[in-house]
């Protein structure tokens, strides 16, 4: 972590007199070339718009070239999997490391591919039913799975509170990847045998594919559009934020016609 990051503090002017239980962060994850530092900066710019209470936002990374100096950038910590596997997330579950760098207290993790639309300061205020619960979009296309969408999740970060979630995974790893093909699927099962989960109102997180466009092939006429109550808009699959901007991309039976009022959200 580069000195003038690990001297960053965010929105944080009360944050030396709270306890550990009350620290907030914002954590978000970028590895590859896939996407820039610039997605990371979007990102911290639109929390900061977006989000009144004191926070702190870090990034784990494997560069942190041009990441904004106000974040505060840490290695991806390392997970004990074999080589060459095929990308499906599994970086993000190292965010249930028992102990987490420095970072203790609660965690609202953001993808860096999302859009936030509006106030999200409910995302920390939502009282959870349990106090080791995990907060998570229930995921909209089968929703009977009870399988959360890890583009937004709160957690408690580097307090024990999920000591034998990623021991389990990696001792595990064959089985699991046999039994299912990404990361959210195995945090919601384990989650829901060892611990509890919960989901966020259904109206806060909506999905740009499922939600914001129209089915086909109605998508071929009308523009996609916000729905109302919306705070965070979520980007699964081969669209993405630039993309939905400017139309087209994705399969041709998902033919995506421009939506410019993301503009004023995504900068």
């Amino acid at each position: 972590m580069s000195t003038t990051q690990s001297n960053a503090n965010l929105n944080t002017d009360n944050t030396d007199s709270q306890s550990t239980s009350e620290q907030r962060y914002i954590i978000c994850m970028k590895w590859g070339t896939k996407y820039g530092p610039e997605y990371v900066n979007r990102l911290y710019n639109m929390v900061k718009r977006n989000l009144t209470l004191d926070f702190q936002m870090v990034c784990l990374t494997d560069d942190e070239t041009g990441i904004d100096p106000n974040v505060r950038c840490y290695p991806i910590p390392e997970l004990n999997l074999p080589d060459g596997l095929p990308e499906r997330g599994w970086k993000k579950l190292t965010t249930f490391k028992p102990e987490l760098y420095d970072l203790k207290g609660t965690a609202l993790f953001l993808d860096i591919d999302i859009v936030i639309v509006d106030n999200i300061d409910a995302f920390f205020e939502y009282k959870a039913k349990y106090e080791d619960s995990v907060v998570i979009i229930r995921d909209w296309k089968k929703p009977w799975r009870m399988i959360g969408n890890s583009s937004v999740y709160r957690f408690k970060v580097g307090q024990n509170t999920y000591p034998n979630l990623l021991n389990y995974f990696e001792q595990n790893f064959a089985k699991i990847r046999s039994e299912v093909r990404h990361e959210q699927a195995y945090l919601s099962n384990y989650l829901r045998q060892h611990h509890h989960l919960e989901y966020w109102d259904k109206t806060w997180c909506v999905s740009f594919k499922y939600q914001c466009m129209a089915p086909s092939p109605l998508n071929f006429i009308k523009a996609p559009r916000l729905p109302e109550g919306a705070k965070i808009v979520i980007f699964h699959g081969e669209i993405n934020p630039p993309d939905a901007i400017k139309g087209g991309g994705g399969k041709w039976y998902r033919h995506v016609k421009p939506s410019p009022w993301l503009k004023q959200y995504w900068q």
